[in-house]
């Protein structure tokens, strides 16, 4: 008697081809207010920004393809630290490359477990609305709260 699982021989490569597109540059594009809520940082507030991520690949090639990555100063990528968020030591080490007191800094994010753990060890944390597919995604309030 055959196994169901013989009969799955078209599912064979599938995570190689979602990995492809998943990381793809043009795989995953900014929401509409996130270029002017960093230029407005950096330019105007001359702030550092860094990003610190749960990807499991270099999401620095989105970046580039979609011409943000001179807007951040600092990045802490999950797989290449070995750590996934909720770890405050990803959070820390953020801070750190840039020189940056964790007690005067503020951690946006959109996970209220993950991203709020940053509260753990010091910073501020803002975690914004649900994710919208579309549009803004509320990056005007970081604005005002670093006013």
């Amino acid at each position: 008697m055959r196994g169901w699982w013989e009969h799955v021989d078209f599912l064979r490569g599938v995570e190689e081809t979602a990995y492809r597109e998943l990381t793809a540059p043009d795989a995953w594009l900014p929401c509409s207010d996130t270029r002017p809520a960093l230029r407005a940082l950096l330019r105007a507030r001359g702030l550092r920004i860094g990003l610190v991520s749960d990807f499991a690949w270099d999401l620095r090639v989105h970046l580039a393809h979609a011409g943000l990555e001179d807007l951040i100063d600092g990045f802490v990528i999950s797989y290449e630290q070995g750590r996934e968020k909720a770890d405050p030591q990803l959070f820390l080490k953020a801070c750190a490359g840039l020189g940056a007191d964790p007690r005067a800094t503020l951690m946006v994010g959109d996970n209220p477990v993950r991203d709020g753990a940053a509260t753990a060890c010091g910073l501020r944390a803002y975690i914004l609305p649900a994710e919208q597919r579309t549009g803004d995604r509320g990056l005007a309030e970081v604005l005002r709260l670093v006013a």
